[in-house]
């Protein structure tokens, strides 16, 4: 017994040490951190008893309900006894202190907890989805967006985030292609590294940043038929070259976690699959933060076949290099036992605690286990006006117009009467779309609210739904109709209900729900000028809208300030500059449709349609509805003078835009590569730069780009990464089909 008291206290004295450093040097890499830190944590370890570590590779989520955010009472005692790592979907400061409580002041080691909590676009102050804000290509503002989520999640107690989700995807079936940043691989790698550093910051020790959390790891935005949680199945460059780098990205950008796939690779599942998360991820990378699981997807391993119980499942995800269990308790229930069968290795659970503790360290937890309960910040820090500036101006941003025949945006002078007609266009709820994380939808400004403040005091504005998002009621057509007879102008607001995409919401048929395509021509048809506003949380197949309808301008789901953002585009103070990121189909038939496939041995020429034995549809055209790339102004741009030259291992490409209409506008000017023959075959086009360029009616501006031999390199059979000499295309335009073109030869 004499013994057990020395040992808890020399456990308190150590513990005591740790909170008595305030002048640690914090950093967001462990390797910049003073050589000291390495080793109290190797300390602390020393003195944790196995429970102890189990628990910090245990992660458990909190409860939400009308009175507020509550946690499992057996959870509670787990953490007082010091068998919980870190705790998900709790904030507020309040709540995250009392817990933090019980992990510093009753718990025997004192060890603080992390809180987790899925930050995707927004914490309060909710910014449009992630696949909107990449159509802005401003990779300063979605930095920007994510530093305001992070100042708005750690002012309520929140220190780490399940975002950002990188996933390539070339299926817009797939409800989730919402949270990415479309088919790209270039510019996903763009934007994952300022969305890391976004939430990262410059020291993860400031009570204003929070670990970031790359997910889904890896490939989970390739899932067969677009449906979510489905087998990925794919050859190892088709891996390497398109759905690899961005996740490389972001670990290149310091980010502090990654979190597991629920899909399989080629028979192995992410979630056990030591090749991704060990050889690759760890010895490859060199990533040095910790690894948590999806959902319950420790669990999961079961259903897919390649565990025959929980405890089989626990022992292949540790021995995998999974650190961290969310939900599942399989590590819980499992890990004592198979430590005692040698079926795991007290250095393989000593190795996952380790960058765990890390972690809370890197966040100075050790220093101050309540440096994000701050009830000041709190009050001051969340939804401020330069959050609701930011997110406005975010949702101009990422529209894209996508359509606008006879000049019918912006909304001409002179209008009296408006008419919002749609489910859609004074729908609170469905402006946050998913994963809104803390937002309230109460606090969200509609599309008829925006319009309506925007039109002022001499302009009437009134509303009708028509028809709802998704059923066959057409008792709504009738005032929709007189209503819109009666206007001098109409804003249709179509589209899908924010549940509709995100995760679990995959689509067969992503035309247009419901009835609302007929609602649609109804309305035009009364043959007054009629704008479609769409909201959706992928692209969707709208040939038929597109071929009635005057004007199109696609807003995605804008969050909190998602009216008051479409509304200055409407009405012309913002001059619309956002592109698309995913390929609109021209119906389902055509997926998956991406701009940087390949040619056949037989490929379809647009000089000879009519074609038999070529690679096409009897019924369709190849082409996409709308290309990548794609996005209107309400200005025009005209391309002049491409040149390209070769020095050394250098591409000097140099092209003239000119602002040809009458008004100012921003134009994302964007630069592909073409590798005519190499020794596997390789895309039509990549992107390989852009810039986005602010011209004054009637500027011209000359522009340049610089290459080097590095990026015409690629994926070999043998994994290796090397370019190949010889004739290449570029391509330089408005989007990915638009384009001027010179041939250079690269030796």
């Amino acid at each position: 017994m004499q013994h057990f008291f020395q040992f808890r206290l020399a456990g308190f004295l150590f513990i005591a040490l740790l909170f008595s450093s305030r002048n640690m040097a914090q950093s967001t890499q462990m390797s910049a951190q003073a050589p000291d830190n390495k080793a109290k944590i190797d300390e602390l370890i020393k003195s944790m008893t196995l429970d102890e570590k189990i628990g910090q590779l245990s992660l458990f989520t909190s409860d939400w309900d009308k009175t507020g955010p509550s946690l499992n009472s057996n959870y509670k005692k787990l953490i007082r006894k010091g068998e919980v790592g870190a705790i998900f979907n709790a904030y507020t400061v309040d709540y995250v202190r009392d817990l933090q409580r019980i992990a510093v002041e009753d718990s025997r080691l004192k060890i603080p907890l992390i809180f987790g909590y899925d930050v995707i676009h927004g914490h309060r102050t909710i910014f449009p989805i992630p696949l909107g804000q990449a159509c802005s290509w401003d990779l300063a503002a979605i930095e920007h967006a994510e530093r305001i989520a992070a100042i708005e999640a750690t002012a309520e107690g929140i220190n780490w985030t399940f975002a950002p989700m990188v996933d390539i995807a070339r299926d817009p079936r797939w409800g989730r292609v919402a949270e990415g940043a479309g088919e790209d691989t270039w510019l996903g790698c763009k934007i994952a590294a300022a969305r890391v550093k976004g939430f990262q910051g410059g020291d993860l020790a400031a009570d204003n940043t929070l670990i970031a959390c790359v997910k889904h790891f890896a490939a989970y935005g390739a899932a067969q038929s677009g449906r979510d949680y489905n087998t990925v199945d794919m050859s190892q460059v088709s891996l390497y070259e398109w759905y690899l780098p961005p996740y490389k990205a972001a670990v290149d950008a310091g980010v502090g976690s990654v979190m597991t796939s629920f899909n399989e690779i080629a028979g192995v599942p992410s979630t056990c699959n030591k090749w991704l998360l060990t050889d690759l991820l760890r010895n490859d990378w060199k990533f040095n933060g910790f690894v948590v699981t999806d959902y319950t997807s420790i669990n999961e391993l079961m259903s897919h076949g390649v565990a025959g119980s929980i405890k089989e499942a626990a022992k292949i995800s540790l021995n995998a290099g999974v650190d961290m269990d969310m939900q599942g308790s399989t590590y819980l229930n499992s890990l004592d036992s198979l430590l005692k069968e040698k079926q795991v290795s007290m250095a393989r659970i000593d190795e996952a605690v380790k960058v765990v503790l890390e972690a809370k360290m890197k966040l100075g937890l050790f220093d101050d286990p309540y440096r994000y309960c701050n009830a000041l910040r709190q009050e001051k820090e969340i939804m401020t006006t330069e959050a609701l500036a930011a997110a406005r101006k975010m949702v101009s941003e990422s529209c894209v117009l996508l359509k606008n025949s006879k000049q019918t945006l912006p909304i001409p002078a002179g209008v009296k009467t408006i008419a919002v007609i749609g489910p859609l266009g004074d729908s609170k709820k469905d402006m946050l779309g998913n994963w809104s994380a803390a937002g309230n939808w109460e606090k969200c400004v509609t599309l008829y609210e925006g319009v309506r403040s925007r039109a002022g005091n001499n302009v009437e504005v009134l509303s009708e739904n028509g028809c709802n998002v998704n059923d066959a009621d057409r008792s709504g057509f009738e005032a929709a109709v007189k209503l819109a007879a009666k206007s001098d102008f109409i804003i249709l607001a179509l589209g899908e209900n924010g549940w509709m995409s995100g995760e679990a919401s995959s689509r067969t048929s992503i035309d247009l729900p419901g009835i609302q395509n007929e609602l649609a021509e109804a309305i035009i048809k009364t043959g007054k000028p009629v704008a479609v506003v769409l909201f959706n949380g992928r692209p969707l197949a709208i040939t038929r809208l597109n071929a009635m309808a005057p004007a199109i301008l696609e807003t995605w789901y804008g969050g909190t300030q998602a009216g008051n953002g479409i509304a200055d585009v409407l009405f012309g103070d913002v001059n619309p500059s956002g592109k698309i990121t995913m390929t609109f189909p021209r119906n389902e038939g055509q997926i998956p449709v991406f701009y940087n496939a390949k040619n056949t041995g037989r490929p379809y020429r647009a000089s000879d349609p009519d074609a038999k034995y070529v690679s096409r549809y009897l019924d369709c055209s190849n082409d996409p509805l709308f290309p990548f790339g794609f996005g209107l102004s309400y200005t025009s741009f005209s391309y002049s003078g491409l040149a390209a030259s070769v020095n050394g291992s250098q591409i000097q490409i140099a092209v003239k835009v000119a602002n040809t209409g009458n008004i100012d506008g921003e134009e994302i000017v964007q630069l592909y590569v073409q590798d005519k023959v190499g020794s596997i075959t390789r895309p039509v086009k990549e992107l390989k730069g852009f810039q986005k360029v602010l011209l004054k009616k009637g500027e011209t501006k000359s522009l340049s780009f610089t290459l080097t031999t590095d990026d015409l390199a690629f994926y070999h059979p043998d994994l290796k990464k090397f370019w190949e000499p010889g004739e290449f295309v570029i391509y330089v335009g408005t989007n990915s089909s638009e384009t001027l073109t010179q041939s250079i030869q690269v030796n």
